[in-house]
């Protein structure tokens, strides 16, 4: 390899622990939002579920456009992490296939595997972090605009 192609190289190496931080980071929010969700589901269920929506128009009033930006605001960070996990998992996937490739051409099997093992336990985890956070997403963003629905029929809206 040249420098340049060298320096490509390193450059991308130094991205595996960051990225490989921010997927556990994703999954540990996902989990997280989970089980939030699920005890939300509980309360919704028993009829106990006081509603964060309703309780901000009787706080703060504002149109229905303000709380339609407030659910936007309330659930980004699900919409953030259930877009860029997989993108994530492909980097985490992709950076430890050079060195893969090259322990091929080496003929060793435990620089394949070692680097291999790193790659798709990645790209799972990911993957993984990225279909909780969409499934919570897609539930909690039809409660949350059914009430908004309802606050609307009301008339509590000005």
């Amino acid at each position: 390899m040249n420098a340049l192609e060298t320096s490509l190289y390193e450059l991308t190496r130094i991205f595996l622990v960051p990225v490989l931080l921010l997927i556990l980071a994703a999954l540990v929010y996902a989990f997280f939002a989970l089980g939030s969700f699920v005890m939300e589901g509980w309360q919704r269920r028993r009829g106990r579920y006081q509603s964060a929506l309703a309780a901000r128009q009787a706080a703060h009033g504002g149109t229905s456009d303000d709380l339609e930006l407030w659910i936007m605001q309330r659930l980004e960070w699900l919409r953030v992490t259930s877009r860029s996990a997989p993108m994530l998992g492909l980097v985490a996937t992709m950076i430890p296939m050079g060195p893969a490739l090259l322990a091929l051409t080496e003929s060793d099997a435990q620089g394949i595997g070692n680097n291999l093992v790193v790659a798709f336990s990645a790209v799972i985890l990911a993957l993984v972090a990225s279909s909780i956070s969409f499934f919570v997403l897609t539930v909690r963003r039809r409660w949350l605009l059914q009430e908004l629905r309802a606050i609307e029929r009301a008339g509590e809206m000005r």
